[in-house]
């Protein structure tokens, strides 16, 4: 360390973590973010994991809302190295017959392959796209007055509906239907639930404002960029050395957790009233991902050759069979059709895999900390849409809900979105508080994933715990000035 005191010390170096260093240490104040594994990056990671020369990212992989990010937005990262590369097309949703939705940022290109819903589809976007920065604005931060109060108010009536009765009650044909539910499954809720819709929007908005983007090398590249621009500013990051109390972090007067409710009350239990501490274990994280990494001697064989051209493929059938699959994982039963989404990145980034040779990675939802080996069933969903996929792998790299949580602590039983977002969750997370940054302590606050907007690979939620950390340290700074004389005091 450079120093043994800091204004303020952040555990956990993922994309929340050095966000809220970043406008800490922007602001003035010595920041040291510690984190217990030894690469910075949280979900951000990316490692050779299945054969040399082929570079996996662990856990994030494809990122519209870092490129959309309010926050992310201000920063030059690209003069850090970072290069984002954008496919021909954001979703791909493959059905029976060879046929696949497109999701383009073309209205047109969309709606020619959503059969009898292009108009349908864009009736129901457009109105989103007339002031995009200040929409994902409003809908990337905690409750308060929208800049945007009447396209809020739009969103809100539809986004709180189910993403079933949106798109049964919309759209007319198969592909619509299907391509909306793959976007809303983003949630890992039941389809027919409350606010599910929100998420479908969400994700068909981003569709339409950015082809969704790789980061050139790995999401390494986004973390190691991150971190520069921190350092840049005057942070400190200290790597392998994990947290277990409070006591164990150097002298600060503020300290932000980029961590699980779980973490928070097993690091700063001690230091909140226990009332608290109850409500924070009564937190629920919802379903839990499984993940295989693929090295590949080619592409990806896809019936709709047009699947190649994007960024993510979304994989599981219809509405119906979307929808079946995410409510048995909520329910606790593994699917036996699972939804599949799966990504290809060395299509558009060549540095990803050996000449000539392709990385995939492909995950589905699986209930909380499931122990079952999904290998054979999410591959068949693959094969089906992909017949001959089989014949392509040459290694495997397997990540199970125990796994992803040994990789990350704040991954409690595999959930990797930082707990489940229902409309029990959606705007109390993790417990209802008129500032969700803040807790009891006044001198601890929450910027995980765990805290309003909820999960994603923008920053958002630690640059909103960072604002409410900065009034904490103003506040303690005028309390340090001397009293104002009085006028014509003597000197």
């Amino acid at each position: 360390m450079t120093t043994s005191s800091y204004d303020a010390v952040i555990v956990g170096s993922g994309p929340n973590g050095l966000a809220a260093g970043i406008v800490l240490a922007r602001a003035g104040h010595s920041v040291c973010i510690v984190e217990g594994a030894e690469t910075i990056g949280g979900g951000m990671r990316t490692a050779e994991k299945t054969l040399p020369g082929y570079r996996h990212d662990l856990c994030s992989a494809i990122h519209p809302m870092a490129v959309l990010s309010p926050f992310f937005r201000t920063l030059d990262l690209e003069s850090h190295g970072l290069e984002w590369v954008h496919p021909r097309a954001s979703v791909a949703h493959p059905l029976d017959g060879g046929r696949a939705a497109m999701l383009r940022r073309s209205f047109a290109e969309t709606g020619a392959t959503l059969g009898p819903d292009a108009e349908r589809w864009e009736r129901l976007i457009a109105p989103f796209l007339n002031n995009p920065d200040a929409l994902l604005s409003d809908l990337m931060g905690p409750l308060g007055i929208p800049s945007q109060p009447i396209t809020m108010a739009r969103f809100g009536m539809l986004g709180l509906r189910s993403a079933v009765g949106l798109a049964r009650g919309r759209f007319r044909g198969e592909e619509a239907r299907a391509a909306f539910a793959g976007c809303a499954a983003h949630s890992l809720l039941p389809l027919d639930r409350a606010v599910t819709a929100a998420v479908g929007l969400v994700f068909a908005i981003t569709a339409h404002l950015t082809d969704w983007p790789v980061a050139r090398t790995g999401s390494q590249a986004l973390a190691d960029a991150l971190a520069a621009e921190f350092r840049a500013q005057g942070g400190v990051i200290e790597t392998d050395r994990p947290i277990e109390t409070l006591a164990d972090l150097p002298a600060h007067r503020v300290c932000l957790l980029d961590t699980s409710p779980h973490q928070v009350i097993a690091i700063a239990g001690d230091s909140l009233p226990a009332g608290y501490v109850h409500r924070l274990a009564k937190y629920r994280y919802g379903p839990a991902i499984y993940k295989i990494n693929y090295a590949l001697n080619e592409a990806i064989p896809w019936s709709a050759p047009e699947c190649a051209e994007a960024s993510t493929v979304h994989v599981g059938g219809t509405l119906e069979e979307i929808a079946r699959a995410e409510k048995e994982a909520w329910e606790g039963v593994a699917p036996e059709k699972p939804f599949v989404l799966v990504g290809q990145q060395s299509l558009v980034d060549p540095t990803r895999a050996p000449e000539g040779k392709h990385t995939g990675y492909a995950y589905c939802h699986v209930p909380h900390a499931c122990d079952v080996d999904m290998t054979a069933q999410l591959e068949a969903q693959i094969e089906r849409f992909a017949p001959g996929f089989g014949d392509c792998i040459e290694a495997r790299d397997v990540t199970t809900p125990q796994g992803f949580q040994a990789y990350n602590p704040n991954y409690l039983g595999g959930a990797v979105t930082g707990g489940a977002a229902d409309l029990g969750q959606l705007f109390t997370r993790p417990v209802a508080r008129w500032n969700p940054y803040t807790t009891p302590n006044p001198d601890l606050f929450l910027c995980s994933a765990s805290t309003p907007p909820g999960g994603g690979v923008h920053g958002m939620n630690g640059f909103h715990a960072a604002q409410a950390a900065l009034k904490r340290l103003q506040k303690d700074r005028r309390l340090a000035l001397p009293p104002p004389r009085a006028r014509g005091a003597c000197t």
